[in-house]
C-alpha cells in the first residue's frame, strides 16, 4: 500500500511540476510579447490596465517586469498550496486572452 501511496504522489508532483512550468512559460511569452508590442505599437496597445499603470510609473522594463515577476510570485504560492487545477485553468485563460491576441496581431502587422 505504501508504494502505492508514494508513486501517487509521486505522479501527482510530477503534474503539478508541469503545470506550473507551463504558467511560468506562458507568463514569460506574454512578457516578451508584451515589451515587443509595446516597442513597435507604443504603450496604449497594453489591455491590462493594471500592467499598463506598472509601465506608466516605472518603465517598460520595471513596470512589466514586476507584474510578470508578481503573477509568477503567485503561480508558485499556488503551486505550493497544491492547487493545481487553478493554475492549470488560470494558464489557459491567460494564453486565450493573452498569447492568442499578441499572435495574432504579430502576424497580421
Amino acid at each position: 500500500m505504501r508504494l502505492f501511496v508514494n508513486r501517487s504522489l509521486a505522479r501527482q508532483n510530477l503534474v503539478g511540476n508541469i503545470i506550473v512550468v507551463g504558467f511560468m512559460i506562458v507568463q514569460c511569452l506574454d512578457g516578451v510579447f508584451t515589451y515587443l508590442g509595446v516597442r513597435i505599437w507604443g504603450p496604449g496597445i497594453e489591455a491590462n490596465p493594471i500592467v499598463g499603470a506598472a509601465m506608466t510609473g516605472g518603465g517598460l522594463l520595471v513596470g512589466l517586469g514586476g507584474a510578470k515577476i508578481v503573477a509568477i510570485g503567485f503561480g508558485m504560492l499556488l503551486h505550493l498550496r497544491g492547487v493545481h487545477s487553478l493554475i492549470a485553468l488560470l494558464t489557459a485563460i491567460y494564453f486565450t486572452v493573452a498569447i492568442l491576441p499578441w499572435t495574432a496581431l504579430f502576424l497580421t502587422h
